[in-house]
């Protein structure tokens, strides 16, 4: 028989609550498991007045709904105010029933703006901690990796910079050097958002106006320990070891082992993971051919503070520069040397090398990278879609291929939330996984996990 359904809803009043129409498995409902913002409301009072003003809009409510939009990748306010408007599941999440009416999308401008970076790094850090708490992360050995963020500006807006031009108006008729590598003659620049700067990730792709995320992850399960993002022209090994610093402190584990492609691979960066005791599991490049007789046949003394040329002669440090010393020859032993046409610059008697600062380091690094076991391939692995795969999920699934809002603020409170949002996925998937486990494991490892909502469930059975 064919059935028929009339679509009048004459409905005036509806028993139950919204929960029950969002399934177990909706992601909302597999984060709303894990989530604890019962410490948030102590942490932005300070930013409020207590006796005067609207009460503004409770902060575990705003945080949900930045989260919510992260999470479903709805990452613009006016779409996802739009969208909560009649999804249930957003409604359920953030606390708000059919009858209420939802915060307008500026009020979630104005909270970032109030609250400032800092107060999402530390929404940020929670979830890592809770994940370690859960003993989803281990923070021992990590995988470090930086991506280009696309900004939000249009090609429009790029203008080329005129040094020369504002140079000479300033000189008052005084001789202008131009130097165009120094100056940046040439360099273009976004006029509505002057934070973000050219970049590309490759060399057969143009320059872009784009943003850097540093991140590091953890081995286990991917949970990302560590975010920060700069403009597009740093170099990524100018960062590495403050934020892998700053990864152990969030953690409070000590690292063992780092891994990273070898675009980290610096004699500075070496040095600094030797000095912090850490295995850099970093393949070390070859040295460029720039010089007939290059650098690798020089050979370093490091007890001594000398090099020796492939004749044996001894060259001596002597002026410091930005990134090491110059080594200099005496002139006498370069005169009658069979290598000096190949060796010596023209018009030089003598010659010139610049070595790095931790360049022991980095001829360490190069033999142990001949000698990579099966472990060091096997975690050089992982790092890639470790790493890389965190990268591409957060710009596939949760908004990170482009910046949704401009300056430098804005984009890093937009990689604390996304990094917030891939933690608590992680965290609800393990909870997920271990009520499929046999009983008498299942306990032990339920009781870490539901510890974490536990200040969460109270609270709720206090205000309710």
């Amino acid at each position: 028989m064919l059935g028929r359904k009339e679509r009048d809803q004459l409905e005036l009043f509806m028993t139950g609550s919204l929960r029950q129409l969002v399934p177990d498995d909706h992601v909302l409902a597999r984060v709303d498991r894990v989530l604890d913002l019962s410490w948030l409301r102590s942490e932005v009072s300070e930013l409020y007045c207590e006796t005067t003003g609207r009460p503004g809009i409770d902060p575990e409510v705003a945080v949900r709904l930045m989260l919510a939009g992260f999470l479903l990748g709805i990452v613009h306010d006016r779409r996802l105010m739009r969208e909560a408007q009649v999804n249930l599941a957003i409604r359920w999440f953030v606390g708000y029933g059919l009858h209420e009416a939802l915060p307008d999308h500026s009020s979630l401008t104005r909270i970032r703006q109030r609250w400032g970076a800092h107060c999402f790094r530390r929404i940020f850090e929670r979830t890592v901690q809770a994940c370690m708490s859960a003993k989803v992360a281990k923070g021992e050995i990590v995988h470090v990796d930086a991506s280009l963020i696309r900004a939000d500006v249009s090609w429009e807006s790029l203008a080329v910079r005129h040094v020369d031009a504002v140079a000479e108006a300033n000189a008052d008729g005084a001789t202008v050097e131009r130097d165009s590598r120094k100056t940046g003659k040439h360099k273009k620049v976004c006029v509505t958002d002057p934070d973000a700067s050219m970049a590309t990730n490759g060399r057969n792709r143009r320059l872009e106006p784009a943003y850097k995320q540093h991140a590091v992850v953890d081995d286990v399960f991917g949970v990302v320990i560590d975010v920060e993002v700069t403009t597009g022209e740093v170099n990524e090994g100018q960062v590495v070891l403050e934020r892998i610093d700053a990864a152990a402190d969030t953690t409070g584990v000590p690292i063992q082992t780092v891994t990273a492609d070898a675009g980290y691979a610096y004699a500075k960066v070496y040095g600094g993971l030797e000095r912090r005791k850490f295995v850099a599991v970093i393949p070390a490049k070859a040295e460029p051919n720039r010089s007939p007789v290059p650098l690798r046949r020089f050979r370093y003394d490091a007890r001594h503070d000398i090099l020796k040329c492939p004749r044996g002669k001894i060259l001596r440090p002597t002026r410091p520069v930005k990134h090491g010393r110059f080594f200099y020859s005496r002139a006498a032993d370069c005169k009658g040397c069979d290598l000096a046409a190949l060796c010596l610059s023209k018009g030089r008697v003598n010659k010139a090398v610049v070595v790095g600062g931790d360049y022991p380091a980095l001829l360490r690094a190069r033999r142990r990278r001949e000698q990579w076991t099966d472990e060091d391939r096997r975690l050089y692995q992982r790092h890639r879609w470790r790493s890389e795969g965190y990268h591409g999920e957060a710009k596939t699934w949760h908004g990170l291929a482009r910046a949704v809002r401009r300056g430098l603020q804005n984009m890093r409170i937009q990689a604390f939330l996304t990094a917030s949002a891939v933690n608590l996925k992680r965290l609800a998937a393990a909870l997920s996984a271990a009520l499929l486990l046999p009983a008498g494991l299942r306990k032990s490892v339920l009781e870490q996990l539901l510890s974490l909502g536990t200040r969460m469930s109270q609270v709720r059975l206090a205000a309710g």
